[in-house]
């Protein structure tokens, strides 16, 4: 854990950077998925999750929020997720929280500058 910078992690996944690697790309991995994203593209996956938890599950679903029932689109076209209601939420949390983190952290740089 000493080559990463951690950023945010939750109950499904982490947010964080490499140190050795100078680009401004960001590590999230959930489940077994990793995926190197800049800020936008994690503002675009948030959108993505919001347009996900508009659909519903199954209504006769016996599994009921644990149904990995709904299609979660992610910032490559070639790649989707099937995902429970529960996973969404956690996803939803960690990109969240992974902004937030990333802004707060920019905005302490920027203040201790001057």
């Amino acid at each position: 854990m000493e080559s990463i910078t951690k950023i945010y992690d939750n109950k499904i996944g982490i947010s964080f950077q490499w140190k050795e690697n100078k680009s401004n790309l960001i590590q999230i991995i959930f489940r077994d998925t990793g995926f190197h994203l800049q800020e936008r593209e994690i503002e675009e996956f948030l959108e993505k999750v919001a347009d996900s938890k508009q659909r519903e599950n199954c209504d006769t679903c016996i599994k009921g929020k644990h149904c990995k029932s709904i299609l979660l689109q992610t910032p490559s076209n070639k790649i989707s997720l099937a995902v429970s209601l529960i996973e969404l939420g956690q996803i939803d949390d960690l990109l969240r929280g992974t902004l937030f983190q990333l802004r707060m952290n920019n905005y302490l740089k920027n203040i201790c500058k001057n």
